[in-house]
């Protein structure tokens, strides 16, 4: 990826030839995108819950149908499998739909209970659009991500202002051009490309929300932007995800799944497992399963090269800290970093201090340790500042569940990996250095709406103490029905 002041040029990472270029949006091109994003916003709420399902479901068809041509463009712009990029969209169309389908329910006004003192009050609460929402996108999974904010804001009532990571600037520009053909007048969603000083722009330019994904030192710049016009942010800054194996686990499912949760998508996984703690009753065992599922996995076909160039170095800094102190490499080694592409690498004995441990590698390896039994296995996974998703093997429901309220995350998968991915219902985002806010499901549709109370009064109040003209003896009555109520 090379980028100039005037445009910006998207580069296959495997091969370097170059599959795009694009005018690099300026300040004011952002601001007047989101100027354009307003005038659509007003047309945009104004249609009503039915009006905009509609729209969305026309979108979702638009997406389906193009789905083999943009799948194409993110596996040119990411160097991903066709397999994989198809896959993405298949998640993000479900998101979608679901999204356009139950705004309404999560979102609409519904009448609620107003309680024993405001009994003469009927209260309703609604959900209002925020207006226009700033995205600002990854480059490892440039549909499905993105579209987690893009499409429930936009099912909530806003128009959204895309800015596409500088590495997939294409698959941004393709979304938005299949919205700009159904309403070319004036569609809700509207991009601008460039790199991180276009996202500056983004977050200065009036938005009334920012969903952020991408590294926590970037988040923290996008937070202090926001702080001056104190724009709320939702923010996911990805994970160092542990994959725990408990005594009874399956084995072979526990291996399958710790085998693709670190090495699909070339590890450029947030919510992916970089870590496994394993009873030590079957760590042996659960090691060699690995071990062999691992050395079938070729890079370049069963997944792409690293598409950060600058992430080679972090993965090879990792590598080479966790076996200098001590870890064995039962899978690769340093010898599998070789531009672009990084072979599969799995370490075991490493350090709990080790960078290979502490921090995000993003690559395509795998660290795993030891615990004694499945609460140490918590609590190692739980030492780390990142809290974003978590997978835990049990053959035992109850020991899975009550195992999984205890990690500090925000999903986790029992049995598989990344099993919350494919469920529009649940919400996904962290906590600590993974962020904060949620995406999908209600909790996602809530993230990007005003939350509006409304009272009615139907009648005089028996005790009227919200006035200066309140009787003593309604206070003194009062004053005993407190204490009747709450005080004994």
């Amino acid at each position: 990826m090379t980028s100039v002041q005037e445009t910006l040029r998207s580069l296959d990472p495997a091969t370097g030839e170059v599959v795009g270029e694009y005018p690099v949006a300026t300040a004011e091109d952002v601001r007047a995108a989101v100027d354009r994003a307003r005038e659509a916003a007003r047309w945009w709420s104004g249609l009503g819950w039915s009006g905009r399902r509609s729209w969305l479901r026309r979108w979702k068809r638009a997406l389906a149908q193009g789905a083999g041509e943009l799948a194409g463009l993110m596996s040119a712009e990411t160097g991903k499998p066709l397999d994989d990029a198809l896959l993405e969209i298949m998640l993000a169309v479900e998101h979608l739909d679901w999204a356009a389908g139950h705004a309404e329910r999560v979102l609409g006004p519904r009448r609620v209970p107003a309680g024993l003192l405001a009994a003469h009050q009927a209260a309703t609460l609604e959900y209002q659009p925020m207006g226009v929402v700033g995205v600002i996108g990854p480059w490892n999974y440039p549909v499905y991500t993105p579209m987690g904010s893009i499409s429930y804001a936009l099912a909530a009532g806003n128009a959204v202002v895309f800015k596409p990571s500088e590495y997939t600037p294409g698959t941004g520009r393709w979304l938005a051009d299949r919205w700009a053909e159904l309403r070319p007048e004036e569609p809700p969603l509207q991009v601008v490309i460039g790199d991180g000083a276009t996202g500056a722009s983004l977050c200065v330019s009036g938005v009334d929300k920012v969903a952020f994904t991408g590294s926590g030192a970037t988040a923290r710049n996008v937070l202090a932007s926001c702080a001056e016009s104190l724009t709320p942010v939702v923010a996911e800054c990805g994970g160092k995800d542990a994959l725990i194996v408990a005594a009874d686990a399956d084995l072979d499912a526990a291996a399958q799944a710790a085998v693709f949760g670190a090495f699909g998508n070339a590890g450029q996984t947030c919510a992916g497992v970089e870590r496994a703690y394993v009873d030590e009753s079957v760590f042996g065992e659960f090691v060699r399963r690995v071990e062999e599922r691992a050395g079938r996995v070729q890079p370049g076909s069963s997944y792409g090269p690293i598409t950060m160039p600058g992430q080679l170095d972090v993965i090879g800094r990792h590598i080479g800290d966790a076996l200098d102190r001590g870890g064995k490499a039962v899978v690769g080694g340093r010898e599998p970093v070789r531009a672009p592409f990084v072979g599969p690498v799995v370490v075991t004995g490493v350090p709990e201090d080790s960078a290979a441990v502490t921090e995000e590698t993003f690559g395509p390896t795998l660290v795993i340790n030891r615990a004694r039994d499945l609460d140490h296995a918590v609590d190692l996974a739980n030492e780390s500042r990142y809290g974003l998703a978590a997978s835990i093997f049990s053959r035992d429901r109850r020991t899975a569940e009550t195992a999984a309220r205890r990690l500090r995350c925000g999903g986790v998968s029992i049995n598989s990996v990344l099993g919350f991915a494919a469920v529009p219902s649940l919400p996904f985002g962290g906590v600590g250095e993974s962020g904060f806010g949620r995406i999908h499901g209600a909790d996602g549709l809530r993230e990007f709406a005003r939350a509006k109370s409304v009272t009615r009064q139907r009648f005089r109040p028996l005790l009227d103490l919200m006035s200066f003209d309140r009787k003593p003896a309604h206070v003194a009555l009062a004053r005993t029905l407190l204490r009747l109520r709450h005080g004994r």
